[in-house]
């Protein structure tokens, strides 16, 4: 964030460029000494480096000031046919992302033409790439402000529950899932339990292997020590760290050479494919032969994240899932490819087609006369394909009630086109992160779980999984307790018009439900009983 400053020196009219330094905090505060006033009272660094610019051109006057911002794009570009070295390329990419090229410039709303043109010139970009802000820019800043101690203000802590002890029996674990399916969902449900089931991998003596996809990792990670644990004990750990993760680059880089120096096998990814998948497959010699437990996740092997976003995560020794978990991890470590699996839905090879045939399937459905209604829950829908297979389902009679939290490029409510299609948008205290795909398919519903968005990026250029749910209460829990409540909710929801606009629900305030206060008294709840 910068000043655009015109000023007037020796005679001449100048323009500079006064840089808000991003190594200071946003937000100054006052002492109250100085308010006179108990409440806590801040001001702002680029009102405080407004104020005092005269202070930097001394002997001339400083006409106008106004902030602008550059934004550039962060995506590192790779040529796959240079790409030799993934790890070397992705290094070079991240020293060049300085000068990366420009997606927007944003400047306050107040100025004028002819400072904006000299930043067009300077920068050699058009009007197409400007953002007039009237407001504030750098909105993601204000988060500093929580860092402020004023609890009440903020949400009440909860502590949510884990499913073991930390020190619990391995065999205790292990034997429970080789049982059942089990499901988590956090942040409602500790992610700590999949910490807790890394470890029963680490110490527990008959597992032989332990293999992970990891995106987003964080600054720490308790799971990246525990591998490194498990790799010194001798077990074989092979670790597939996607080093194109935007944004997390360096981070990654960081963990892999971490966890490459204690001998764990760490591959970068795919050139031309980013790993989303959230896998984790441990291989355990037993009594009976071996056996192999899966655990996957809607989202990130992020101990940070997992507190702030709605995600869902799935134990399970399904012979069919772990098999294909297997063969994931052999393509990505070796030179296997496999061509089909049993149980899980892929990306790029199946993913879009097999969608495409659910949606397609709904549509066979309803112009039978038999049952038939679509509930997704994602990030974001704009893959033109599934649009349109989503188009032609509503036409046959399909209800289709999309939760997006993000971006849709569909447009529901259309005479003719899409009026059964219903898309709602719920941004609550937690971020929802979660995917999930129910289909009604007559009286045999069909339910999936993953990584992955309705987006071209997840279908085509990314390793995206999709896991069944085949276990009964875990698929009525998902259908009625979970995806019920997101289709309920009307305090944080919006609702997309067929127009493109997204319009709050008004609820009166006794009939104020909000899906994640209900799922939040719903497993705290569970765990008192």
């Amino acid at each position: 964030m910068s000043f655009a400053v015109a000023l007037r020196h020796g005679g001449r009219k100048r323009f500079a460029r006064v840089s808000v330094p991003a190594v200071l905090p946003r937000f100054i505060q006052l002492p109250q000494a100085l308010t006179g006033s108990p409440e806590l009272t801040f001001v702002l660094l680029e009102d405080v480096v407004r104020a005092n610019l005269a202070s930097l051109f001394l002997g001339g006057t400083v006409e106008d000031a106004h902030l602008f911002r550059v934004v550039r794009d962060a995506d590192i570009q790779i040529d796959h046919d240079e790409a030799q070295d993934l790890l070397e390329t992705v290094e070079g990419g991240l020293k060049q992302l300085h000068h990366g090229p420009i997606a927007m410039l944003q400047v306050d709303a107040g100025m004028p033409p002819r400072m904006q043109q000299v930043l067009l010139e300077g920068l050699a970009i058009t009007e197409d790439e400007v953002v007039r802000m009237p407001g504030r820019l750098g909105l993601a800043d204000w988060a500093q402000l929580m860092r402020i101690h004023r609890p009440e203000l903020k949400d009440a802590p909860f502590a949510a529950p884990s499913l073991w002890r930390r020190d619990e029996d391995p065999t205790v674990i292990f034997d429970r899932i080789r049982d059942q399916d089990i499901l988590l969902h956090h942040p409602y449900e500790s992610f700590g339990s999949v910490e807790t089931f890394l470890r029963a991998a680490t110490t527990d003596a008959q597992v032989v292997a332990i293999k992970m996809a990891l995106y987003r990792i964080g600054a720490q990670s308790p799971l990246l020590d525990l591998l490194i644990e498990a790799a010194e004990s001798g077990k074989q750990v092979a670790v597939l760290v996607e080093i194109k993760a935007r944004l997390d680059e360096r981070t990654n880089i960081r963990w892999a050479r971490r966890l490459e120096s204690h001998g764990i096998h760490v591959v970068y990814g795919v050139a031309d494919l980013k790993t989303h998948a959230k896998l984790c497959l441990v291989v355990r010699q037993e009594s009976d032969g071996i056996r192999r437990y899966v655990h996957t996740s809607t989202g990130n092997y992020n101990a940070e994240t997992a507190r702030i976003y709605t995600d869902l995560g799935l134990f399970t020794a399904d012979p069919g899932v772990a098999s294909d978990v297997s063969a994931i991890f052999n393509s990505l470590t070796g030179y296997s490819t496999q061509e089909h699996f049993n149980s899980l839905v892929v990306a790029p090879r199946h993913l879009r087609v097999t969608l495409k045939q659910l949606v397609d399937r709904e549509a066979a459905h309803a112009r039978a006369g038999r049952r038939a209604h679509i509930v997704i829950k994602v990030n974001g829908v704009t893959d033109a394909a599934m649009i349109r297979a989503l188009y032609r389902a509503s036409q046959a009679g399909v209800r289709i009630d999309l939760l997006v939290r993000g971006i849709c490029g569909l447009r529901p409510g259309v005479p003719g086109i899409s009026e059964n299609i219903y898309v709602r948008s719920i941004v609550g205290r937690f971020l929802e992160h979660s995917r999930i795909f129910w289909f009604a398919n007559g009286d045999a519903e069909q339910m999936l779980i993953g990584s992955a968005d309705i987006m071209e990026r997840n279908l085509g250029r990314r390793v995206e999984a999709l896991v069944p749910i085949r276990d009964e209460p875990i698929l009525r829990h998902l259908r009625d307790v979970v995806l019920d409540a997101y289709l309920r909710d009307n305090d944080r929801a919006t609702a997309l018009d067929s127009a493109g606009l997204y319009r709050r629900l008004m609820p009166e305030r006794e009939k104020r439900f909000n899906a994640q206060e209900y799922l939040l008294a719903f497993y705290t709840r569970e765990r008192q009983e």
